[in-house]
Protein backbone atom coordinates (compact mmCIF):
# COMPACT_ATOMS: atom_id res chain seq x y z
CA UNK A 1 0.00 0.00 0.00
CA UNK A 2 1.68 3.41 -1.06
CA UNK A 3 1.84 6.02 2.17
CA UNK A 4 2.43 9.79 1.68
CA UNK A 5 4.76 12.02 3.33
CA UNK A 6 3.56 15.19 5.90
CA UNK A 7 4.17 17.55 2.42
CA UNK A 8 2.52 15.07 -0.19
CA UNK A 9 -0.83 14.46 2.37
CA UNK A 10 -0.84 17.77 2.85
CA UNK A 11 -0.97 18.71 -0.90
CA UNK A 12 -3.64 16.01 -1.40
CA UNK A 13 -5.53 17.50 1.26
CA UNK A 14 -5.20 20.97 0.71
CA UNK A 15 -3.65 22.80 3.53
CA UNK A 16 -0.14 23.75 4.41
CA UNK A 17 2.35 20.82 5.70
CA UNK A 18 2.09 22.86 9.16
CA UNK A 19 -1.71 22.08 9.17
CA UNK A 20 -1.06 18.46 8.02
CA UNK A 21 1.61 17.62 10.62
CA UNK A 22 -0.46 19.36 13.91
CA UNK A 23 -3.41 17.18 12.87
CA UNK A 24 -0.88 14.32 12.83
CA UNK A 25 0.38 15.27 16.00
CA UNK A 26 -3.44 15.41 17.51
CA UNK A 27 -3.98 11.96 16.53
CA UNK A 28 -6.12 13.21 13.64
CA UNK A 29 -4.58 11.18 11.48
CA UNK A 30 -2.29 8.25 12.21
CA UNK A 31 1.29 8.27 11.36
CA UNK A 32 4.26 5.57 11.26
CA UNK A 33 7.88 5.86 10.07
CA UNK A 34 9.23 4.57 7.32
CA UNK A 35 12.39 2.55 6.67
CA UNK A 36 14.30 5.65 6.11
CA UNK A 37 12.77 7.33 9.71
CA UNK A 38 10.36 9.51 7.67
CA UNK A 39 7.23 9.72 9.27
CA UNK A 40 4.68 8.60 6.51
CA UNK A 41 0.80 8.56 6.36
CA UNK A 42 -0.67 5.15 5.16
CA UNK A 43 -2.97 5.54 1.78
CA UNK A 44 -5.97 3.81 3.13
CA UNK A 45 -5.95 6.27 6.14
CA UNK A 46 -5.66 9.21 4.02
CA UNK A 47 -8.11 8.31 2.06
CA UNK A 48 -10.66 7.83 5.20
CA UNK A 49 -9.19 10.79 6.67
CA UNK A 50 -9.79 13.00 3.69
CA UNK A 51 -13.39 11.89 3.46
CA UNK A 52 -14.13 12.53 7.29
CA UNK A 53 -12.39 15.79 6.80
CA UNK A 54 -14.57 16.99 3.57
CA UNK A 55 -17.79 16.69 5.83
CA UNK A 56 -15.91 18.11 9.13
CA UNK A 57 -18.19 20.99 9.95
CA UNK A 58 -15.98 22.15 12.60
CA UNK A 59 -13.02 23.88 9.94
CA UNK A 60 -13.26 26.57 8.13
CA UNK A 61 -13.93 25.47 3.78
CA UNK A 62 -11.73 27.18 1.48
CA UNK A 63 -12.66 27.47 -1.68
CA UNK A 64 -11.37 28.06 -5.02
CA UNK A 65 -12.12 28.09 -8.87
CA UNK A 66 -9.40 25.29 -9.97
CA UNK A 67 -9.92 24.57 -13.16
CA UNK A 68 -9.67 20.80 -15.23
CA UNK A 69 -7.38 18.95 -13.08
CA UNK A 70 -8.02 17.55 -9.33
CA UNK A 71 -4.84 15.60 -8.10
CA UNK A 72 -6.18 14.06 -4.76
CA UNK A 73 -6.83 10.65 -3.60
CA UNK A 74 -8.72 7.72 -4.09
CA UNK A 75 -11.61 7.56 -1.56
CA UNK A 76 -14.44 4.52 -2.85
CA UNK A 77 -14.26 2.46 -5.68
CA UNK A 78 -17.42 0.36 -6.46
CA UNK A 79 -16.56 -2.14 -9.06
CA UNK A 80 -19.68 -3.71 -11.43
CA UNK A 81 -19.89 -6.80 -13.77
CA UNK A 82 -18.93 -3.77 -16.45
CA UNK A 83 -19.10 -0.69 -15.02
CA UNK A 84 -17.21 1.67 -12.20
CA UNK A 85 -17.81 4.03 -9.83
CA UNK A 86 -14.17 6.06 -8.54
CA UNK A 87 -14.41 8.33 -5.91
CA UNK A 88 -11.42 11.22 -5.42
CA UNK A 89 -11.36 13.91 -2.78
CA UNK A 90 -9.07 16.43 -4.29
CA UNK A 91 -8.94 19.04 -1.40
CA UNK A 92 -12.70 20.06 -0.22
CA UNK A 93 -13.55 18.65 -3.92
CA UNK A 94 -15.06 15.25 -4.11
CA UNK A 95 -15.26 13.96 -7.65
CA UNK A 96 -16.97 11.09 -8.59
CA UNK A 97 -16.34 9.30 -12.42
CA UNK A 98 -18.34 6.32 -14.09
CA UNK A 99 -15.60 4.48 -16.14
CA UNK A 100 -15.19 1.31 -17.48
CA UNK A 101 -14.46 -1.45 -15.06
CA UNK A 102 -11.84 -2.54 -17.63
CA UNK A 103 -10.31 1.01 -17.20
CA UNK A 104 -9.94 0.69 -13.80
CA UNK A 105 -8.35 -2.54 -13.75
CA UNK A 106 -5.60 -1.25 -16.46
CA UNK A 107 -4.88 1.71 -14.17
CA UNK A 108 -4.72 -0.38 -11.45
CA UNK A 109 -7.11 1.74 -9.12
CA UNK A 110 -6.92 1.39 -5.53
CA UNK A 111 -8.46 2.96 -2.49
CA UNK A 112 -5.74 4.94 -1.18
CA UNK A 113 -4.10 5.78 -3.85
CA UNK A 114 -2.99 9.08 -5.68
CA UNK A 115 -4.92 9.70 -8.86
CA UNK A 116 -5.77 12.91 -10.74
CA UNK A 117 -9.20 13.88 -12.07
CA UNK A 118 -9.35 15.84 -14.99
CA UNK A 119 -12.71 17.71 -15.87
CA UNK A 120 -13.76 18.24 -20.11
CA UNK A 121 -17.14 19.35 -20.34
CA UNK A 122 -19.55 17.10 -18.33
CA UNK A 123 -17.03 14.21 -17.88
CA UNK A 124 -14.69 13.55 -15.55
CA UNK A 125 -11.29 11.50 -16.43
CA UNK A 126 -9.06 9.72 -14.20
CA UNK A 127 -5.37 9.72 -14.38
CA UNK A 128 -3.23 7.38 -12.18
CA UNK A 129 -0.46 9.72 -11.33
Amino acid sequence: MQSYTIGQAARLLGVSPDTARRWADAGRVATHRDENGKRVIDGRSLAAFSAELAHDDDEETSYTSARNAFPGIVTAIKLGDIAAQVTIQAGPHRLVSLLTREAVEELGLEVGMQATARVKSTSVHIDRT
